[in-house]
């Protein structure tokens, strides 16, 4: 902490996370896991604290594009790197098509999981457009439902791949247009 005159007082010196675009200084140690600092410094609760081991994926988020567990990832790791949150995909005006897919199939029960069950779907598709079952699968196999929505998660990413498919056709569309006008 810094007093008035930008003296250092007692504390740690603070640590700068980029997370979900912006730039956010927290007084904290650098041993202190993410997860703490994304929901009790920041208030984002998409990240939600489940086994506190880094088994269930309830705190998935990603770390320049890679799920990854907030709940045994520290500070110090986290530094220099984009952190991306739930409430850094879309908004409830406009969702990103992954929370829409999730969405549209009812994949919730409870929704404990779903933060991580978006997160981690959300890399899947930024390096596989189109899985098969098998990848879905294996892909989701560390993140955790308890509630048995296993068969309508698995219909939420299938169906994620194709929001996301049309969104980029209708990208390439409009580029396509643009060129053509500028011609």
């Amino acid at each position: 902490m810094y007093g008035a005159t930008g003296a250092r007082m007692n504390g740690p010196a603070p640590l700068a996370l980029k997370v979900n675009g912006a730039l956010h200084f927290v007084s904290a140690s650098a041993d202190t896991p993410l997860l703490y600092l994304l929901r009790n410094d920041l208030a984002l609760n998409g990240p939600k604290f489940g086994c506190g081991l880094g088994e269930c994926g309830a705190c998935t988020v990603l770390l320049d594009g890679m799920p990854t567990r907030a709940c045994v990832t520290t500070a110090k790791v986290a530094l220099g790197h984009e952190i991306t949150t739930l409430e850094g995909l879309g908004t409830r005006t406009a969702l990103h098509p992954v929370q829409q897919a999730f969405i549209e199939e009812q994949a919730a029960q409870c929704g404990y999981c779903l933060s991580g069950m978006i997160m981690t779907t959300k890399a899947l598709l930024e390096r596989d457009p189109h899985p098969g079952m098998e990848t879905i699968r294996r892909e989701l196999s560390r993140n955790l439902c308890r509630c048995g929505t296993h068969v309508e998660i698995m219909r939420a990413v299938q169906r994620a791949a194709e929001l996301l498919a049309i969104q980029k056709q209708t990208r390439d569309d409009d580029d396509d247009g643009d060129k053509g006008a500028r011609a």
